[in-house]
């Protein structure tokens, strides 16, 4: 019986002591309830997060970064840093679906992630495959190949010039990325002739420049411009209507034209349109009906807008390979002296503004590499030059007071640009 008793008063005593030991030393020793002053006081410890190269934790690892060299493949990478023949096919079949190996090429940057201990095993291999996307390889455990991107920094920015020669030296003279010549010749392909800009034409445009580890990858969207040309202003405001992007002018008609400006890039006119002009090569004085671009054989030739081929031949009687656009009931133009012409190209193939239809070639009468490009409204050859080309659909009358109320302060910004001067 006094074994019962004591199985019963012996845990009780083992619960019991403990709490009355706790609550005398409570009474003795109260315990200060905590005031906004201390909290104030409190210093609050952030712990640093890990600094991470290619979404890895720099700390974790020794880092060994280098260069694909001339003749270098995958195997050779892996078979330095100690991975078995058998690890490595493992490590190309995996790679299939994300990169295809064969194609690394000599000068992209590669680095191999290695234990931080006296084994330094082989954890993860990463290849640049061009300016952000990478691939990596981890071997921490199993064998897992994945492809990401590094983070694109966009920089707002603006930039102006006084054009002394060409845009593109403008550009270069400014400190601004010359790519961005292309994205302007390509917004005013439709209004501005680039042949004919002159000296004292100016510009004025905000864009956006792309960054990656702080450096520049290009330029990204253009938001709005200014181009003065021959006297005039040419504004283009990038506007988005029903999800899709075009540049308009301060009226809100549409920069994009039925016909490009000139059906091919960057040259230079070596013959305007005329009714006596002296040919060249048959020394006697006859029309030309048309303007010749000097530029070296092989540069791509397009089409000046949608339109049919309805012909596409040799014409014996100088112009050579040449090639002829059914634009409309009113527009036909013809593209002659071309080395040859784009793949697949035919007579009746319908083509769109823009579409390469040939190569600048010296096939026919002609004395150098050169298009002659010609013009015919209603039948009659007019000035390829003076074509004043109807735009395409404006900003919607339900879309008008938005428009007026997003480019105002774009336009006041640009007239605010302060143009950098000589």
């Amino acid at each position: 019986m006094k074994k019962k008793v004591l199985y019963f008063i012996l845990p009780a005593l083992a619960i019991t002591i403990p709490l009355v030991l706790f609550l005398i030393n409570r009474y003795q020793h109260p315990i200060s309830p905590v005031t906004s002053e201390t909290l104030d006081s409190m210093k609050i410890v952030k712990i640093p997060e890990p600094e991470l190269l290619y979404g890895l934790p720099k700390d974790s690892f020794l880092i060994e970064g280098s260069r694909i060299k001339r003749n270098q493949n995958l195997a050779d990478i892996f078979l330095k840093a100690g991975i078995d023949y058998p690890t490595i096919h493992k490590i190309v079949q995996k790679t299939k679906p994300v990169f295809d190996v064969r194609k690394i090429k000599v000068g992209n940057r590669y680095s191999i992630f290695l234990t931080d201990d006296t084994t330094k095993q082989l954890n993860h291999f990463v290849y640049e495959i061009d300016n952000t996307d990478y691939m990596v390889v981890s071997l921490s455990d199993s064998i897992n190949v994945y492809r990401d991107a590094k983070e694109i920094v966009t920089v707002p920015k603006t930039a102006t010039g006084v054009i002394t020669s060409s845009l593109w030296n403008a550009m270069t003279d400014n400190g601004v990325h010359p790519v961005l010549a292309i994205e302007l010749s390509e917004i005013y392909a439709w209004t501005v002739d680039f042949f004919g800009i002159e000296k004292g034409d100016y510009f004025k445009v905000m864009y956006d420049e792309n960054y990656v580890d702080s450096t520049s990858i290009g330029v990204g969207q253009v938001h709005a411009a200014l181009f003065h040309h021959r006297g005039r202003d040419y504004y283009a405001f990038n506007f988005k209507e029903d999800s899709i992007w075009n540049f308009f002018d301060e009226e809100g008609q549409s920069l994009r034209k039925a016909f490009l400006k000139a059906p091919l890039k960057f040259s230079r006119i070596s013959s305007k349109f005329s009714n006596n002009r002296l040919h060249p090569v048959l020394k006697i004085r006859r029309p030309h009906h048309g303007v010749d671009y000097a530029a070296p054989s092989g540069t791509p030739v397009y089409a000046l807008g949608d339109g049919r081929v309805i012909a596409k031949a040799y014409q014996k009687r100088g112009g050579g390979n040449y090639v002829k656009i059914k634009h409309n009931s009113v527009y036909t133009t013809v593209y002659m002296h071309l080395k040859g012409y784009a793949k697949g190209l035919n007579k009746g193939d319908h083509v769109q503004q823009g579409q390469l239809i040939g190569y600048v070639g010296t096939t026919g009468l002609s004395t150098g590499p050169h298009l002659d490009f010609r013009v015919f409204k209603n039948g009659r050859p007019v000035d390829p030059l003076k074509i004043d080309a109807p735009p395409v659909e404006p900003v919607k009358k339900e879309h008008r007071a938005h428009y007026d109320t997003f480019i105002k302060p774009l336009r006041l910004n640009l007239n605010n640009l302060a143009l950098k001067l000589d």
